[in-house]
């Protein structure tokens, strides 16, 4: 599969359908999804609902979704440009196994990301989370995303933390690159 973007130490492409196990095996974790769902992904699901979004993104949206991360060691999981309400609005987000942690790789996808989102035309480029998911949030500001707001959302089955709130992050174009350039 053709490489959608490159850095020093990662490797994006698309997804396919022969990709099942490597979302099955990511998934299946239930430290990486703690914050997400807090539990494992049944197959099922990532068979007929995950993976079936993830290509049906790149169908409508060529220059964005949901990439396989690829780094020296192999999978190391998935980094995300996403469409949002805003044409000119990209969400960026990544997953990535337990092995990968601590390593730099989601900064480093994440800033390559932000950086070709706006080389795609974007203005501005935005990340959420938890409130309580500290590492991600360090992750975003390290990234070079600044906090926008807190919010609440209602959950029928909430995760542990829920109660303090969902943290957007963003930035806009001009602060990219006064950022990078200044």
């Amino acid at each position: 599969m053709a490489t959608y973007l490159e850095t020093d130490r990662l490797t994006l492409s698309r997804f396919t359908p022969a990709d099942v196990e490597l979302l099955v095996a990511l998934d299946s974790d239930p430290e990486v999804m703690r914050f997400l769902t807090g539990q494992p992904t049944p197959r099922d699901e990532i068979e007929n609902v995950v993976l079936p979004e993830i290509l049906k993104v790149y169908a409508e949206h060529p220059q964005l979704g949901t990439f396989k991360a690829e780094a020296a060691e192999g999978f190391i999981g998935w980094f995300g440009l996403q469409p949002t309400a805003d044409a000119k609005t990209a969400g960026v987000g990544y997953r990535l196994n337990r092995a990968a942690w601590g390593k730099g790789y989601a900064t480093e996808g994440t800033q390559a990301l932000i950086a070709h989102a706006f080389g795609l035309g974007m203005e501005q480029v935005v990340a959420d989370t938890m409130a309580v998911n500290h590492r991600s949030r360090a992750v975003m500001r390290r990234s070079g995303l600044r906090f926008l707001r807190i919010y609440h959302e209602h959950f029928d089955d909430p995760l542990p933390g829920t109660e303090f709130g969902e943290v957007l992050y963003g930035v806009d174009r001009a602060t990219w690159e006064a950022g990078r350039h200044g």
